[in-house]
């Protein structure tokens, strides 16, 4: 099966990423890919690992940070049956299971010290010892690790040795942020939204609005492809008329009204908080745009008195923007349709004069 988060992309820094992949990947010597969260480092190790003399073999994948430090060695060289409460019969560990092919080891900054100085070991001299056992079994492994640290600084504050840093990093593959790779936003959002739409079952691909596009290509993505694909399949999905082009995103899936608060106290009176939360039924006010509009001091209906101080935030910024409509969502911090949709529940539609 094809998979979904695949190379996409035409950016300069992305292909030479990828090219001084393909490079190295005949090569048996270790690769170090380096990269924030959600930029592909798993996709460039199997692309090592495919790519080179070892396809036929085992492709191992250990995520160091998924397992507790008690545990790390054991997974990583093996255990022999009784060497520890628990071990109950003699286990492979992850070196042996990639004997003759690649394993990748992501997170490799979370290392405790220890598991470092074994791993070195077994990088230089391709052997491993399980727990519990006397003797080296000798494997024959390529590495290829990945993390999103800065291992030369964990080496100069004493948590990375610099000869293991020194050992897997015969080559560095820096993988660049989505950030730094606008060019390649739009080529992705088509490539998930298309998937998506295949996956529904859609008669076809309507695409995305420019001013979709747009807001797209404007956003920082700290999650990278893979927050861009949940940000992508989410619209695809919600979206209920497959003939007209998407116009609707949601970044942040977690925003809503009805968020539980983090040890606040709701407060009784319509201050500028629920207003702030009344008008986000579309999305979030900042404080400087609510300020614009002073709150009840008192009121006997809640809503009602929302519902005003929410028409008075829109008319107040409205006013400030020249009635400019495109203008006014920005300084809301709202999309167009969603200030649109605000000004239709209040009926103030009659002041477009944009």
């Amino acid at each position: 099966m094809e998979r979904a988060n695949q190379f996409v992309g035409q950016s300069l820094a992305f292909l030479d990423a990828v090219e001084r992949a393909s490079r190295a990947a005949p090569l048996n010597r270790p690769v170090l890919v380096i990269g924030e969260r959600g930029t592909g480092k798993e996709l460039i190790a199997e692309r090592l690992h495919h790519l080179s003399s070892r396809w036929a073999g085992p492709l191992v994948v250990m995520n160091c940070a998924a397992l507790p430090e008690s545990l790390i060695e054991a997974e990583l060289f093996g255990h022999e049956a009784g060497s520890f409460t628990g071990a109950a019969k003699t286990r492979h560990g992850r070196f042996e299971e990639a004997d003759g092919g690649t394993l990748f080891l992501d997170e490799l900054g979370t290392l405790s010290m220890p598991a470092q100085d074994r791993l070195l070991r077994a990088v230089e001299y391709g052997e491993v010892t399980r727990i519990g056992a006397s003797k080296p079994i000798s494997v024959d492994v390529r590495i290829v690790a990945a993390t999103n640290e800065n291992l030369p600084a964990a080496v100069d504050k004493g948590r990375f040795r610099a000869d293991l840093l020194d050992r897997l990093s015969f080559e560095v593959v820096t993988l660049p942020p989505l950030r730094a790779r606008q060019d390649d936003i739009p080529l992705l959002t088509d490539h998930f939204g298309r998937r998506m739409a295949v996956e529904l079952d859609w008669p076809n691909w309507p695409g995305f609005s420019p001013r979709a596009v747009a807001e797209l290509e404007a956003y920082h993505w700290p999650g990278n492809v893979r927050e861009l694909r949940n940000v992508v399949e989410r619209a695809v999905y919600r979206w209920e008329d497959p003939e007209r082009d998407i116009d609707a995103l949601q970044f942040d899936p977690f925003h809503s009204p009805w968020a539980p608060a983090a040890s606040q106290t709701l407060q009784a009176h319509a201050d500028v908080s629920v207003a702030q939360t009344a008008l986000a039924e579309d999305a979030s006010v900042p404080v400087s745009a609510a300020a614009t509009a002073a709150p009840p001091s008192s009121t006997s209906d809640f809503r009602a008195a929302v519902a005003d101080y929410e028409k008075a935030l829109l008319q107040n910024a409205l006013a400030a923007n020249r009635f400019n409509q495109r203008a006014t969502a920005s300084a809301l911090n709202l999309s167009y349709d969603q200030l649109r949709h605000a000004l239709k529940r209040h009926k103030l539609m009659e002041t477009d004069a944009a």
